[in-house]
């Protein structure tokens, strides 16, 4: 008997796809070796995070780009570097912020393309492959730091860096592959999805800095892999890309699960944005074939920090 009643279903239609001038054919990248092992990679999509303008931002992680795409579908190569880029997000002041798994934090310049490290150690030790990032409504920075983590090795870590103070706090460094992290309404709780242990972890921020009685919001099931990027909607939802499932999760903020959005084109949906133009417009990127997905919600997506009201705190 189940618990809850059935999620609505909804489809998912495809939106745009990478364009064939912009697939790399016939490689293997060194990162498909751990990542996708035995397989030729074109391109892997990540990071979805709209600007101010409309254009919806990608990165494509095995070959260090970025891409542009304007709201009519036309896909704009911004940089290419030495990199592996996965997370991404845009600041209120325009520039684009990145965890890149090689690399650390970045800051893409939108105009020249420039890459400038912002965050590449703690303590002199490098990091073990940076994921995915948020901003809240201060500009104050959470990011994941996942590496090769997983059951087998729960090492991941979740940071919080204060541009300000320069200050960078270790918030946990027991994820089981920690990856989309997103903040409540109220911004004194951070969900973190759980790869490998196909779950979405709840850490308490305290008034200190710290975290406390961290524990397990949500418990996923099935799929080759496990819960990926994550968005919040105007009534505190969480919405899961399963990565390996094919599917976006769309769960109330008590984790009842109320929607299941289905890939009309392959597995691999990775991550997930909601358009601040038709803020009801979910995109997600399904990385198996270079397709970004649209779903139209009964819901609209929470404002982000490039498009929220609040003022920024000067970096």
């Amino acid at each position: 008997m189940s618990l809850y009643p059935m999620p609505q279903i909804l489809e998912a239609e495809i939106w745009t796809r990478m364009p064939e001038e912009f697939r790399i054919k016939g490689t293997s990248p060194s990162w498909a070796a751990a990542n996708k092992p035995g397989r030729q990679i074109d391109g892997f999509l990540e990071g979805p995070s709209f600007d101010t303008d409309g254009n919806l931002w990608v990165t494509d992680i095995p070959y260090g780009r970025v891409f542009r795409i304007t709201p009519e579908g036309k896909w704009l190569l911004v940089t290419q570097y030495d990199g592996w880029p996965n997370g991404l997000k845009i600041h209120k002041d325009g520039s684009v912020w990145l965890a890149d798994y090689r690399h650390g934090i970045l800051q893409l310049d939108p105009s020249s393309g420039e890459i400038i490290p912002i965050i590449t150690h703690r303590h002199s030790e490098h990091f073990r492959g940076c994921n995915d990032l948020v901003f809240d409504s201060h500009g104050v920075l959470y990011f994941t730091d996942q590496g090769q983590s997983g059951m087998h090795m729960p090492n991941g870590r979740v940071y919080r860096y204060d541009p300000v103070s320069e200050r960078l706090d270790l918030l946990i460094d027991t994820g089981q592959s920690p990856n989309g992290l997103v903040l409540n309404a109220s911004e004194d709780a951070l969900y973190v999805a759980m790869t490998r242990g196909n779950s979405i972890w709840r850490l308490p921020l305290m008034a200190d800095g710290s975290v406390s009685k961290v524990g397990v919001f949500l418990q996923l099931s099935g799929g080759l892999s496990g819960p990926d990027g994550m968005a919040r909607d105007t009534m505190g939802g969480l919405w899961i890309a399963h990565a390996g499932n094919g599917c976006v999760w769309g769960f109330s903020h008590m984790g009842v699960p109320l929607y299941r959005i289905t890939s009309s084109s392959g597995l691999t949906t990775t991550n997930v944005a909601f358009s601040p133009s038709q803020a009801n417009a979910i995109y997600v990127t399904e990385s198996d074939t270079g397709n970004i997905l649209r779903a139209h919600l009964p819901v609209q997506g929470a404002a982000m920090f490039s498009h929220s009201q609040t003022p920024a705190v000067p970096i």
